[in-house]
């Protein structure tokens, strides 16, 4: 009994963490981060273009100072989409279909923490995935999880946009 829960935690942490360099498909290039720009003015949720589906990925952060923060960057589908910072959205449009979605810390200060989603996207739809990064003593804890559109329409309308662009 003890080995095969010795055997079921080894394989348990070995799932949980990434090899160091190695980058998971729905992710994009590990040697890519991005500088952002915020955006403080009022945005509202808005429609995906025709034939298309809107999603929305949020960053909460729990507060508003921003200084030693981690950025968030989000990946769909093997390509990185864009970043968030503190409390921050951004919205990309996808085909519809199945999508896979990554998000990864882009910092040297916490530990590498990579979470992953997929999801059908209806032509359209508007989606909603929210990103939180817990930190206490003893937790270091990346969450990506869906969220309901009333949600996701509150908090797009009070976080800035953020407006990333990949470093050269």
């Amino acid at each position: 009994m003890k080995i095969a829960l010795i055997a079921l935690f080894l394989a348990t942490s070995a799932c949980a963490q990434l090899p160091p360099g190695s980058v998971p498909v729905a992710c994009g290039p590990n040697n890519v981060d991005f500088k952002l720009k915020m955006d403080n003015s009022q945005h509202e949720v808005s429609q995906p273009a025709p034939g298309k589906a809107q999603i929305y990925f949020i960053h909460e952060s729990g507060t508003f100072l921003s200084l030693g923060y981690p950025t968030t960057k989000v990946g769909i589908d093997g390509a990185w989409a864009g970043a968030n910072h503190s409390n921050s959205w951004f919205s990309a449009s996808v085909d519809p279909g199945e999508h896979h979605v990554c998000v990864t810390l882009q910092s040297s200060l916490v530990d590498d923490r990579v979470e992953f989603a997929h999801f059908q996207a209806e032509a359209g739809k508007v989606y909603f995935y929210r990103t939180r990064l817990v930190l206490s003593r003893s937790v270091e804890l990346l969450e990506l999880e869906p969220i309901d559109s009333d949600q996701g329409k509150y908090l797009v309308a009070s976080f800035g946009l953020s407006v990333s662009q990949p470093k050269k």
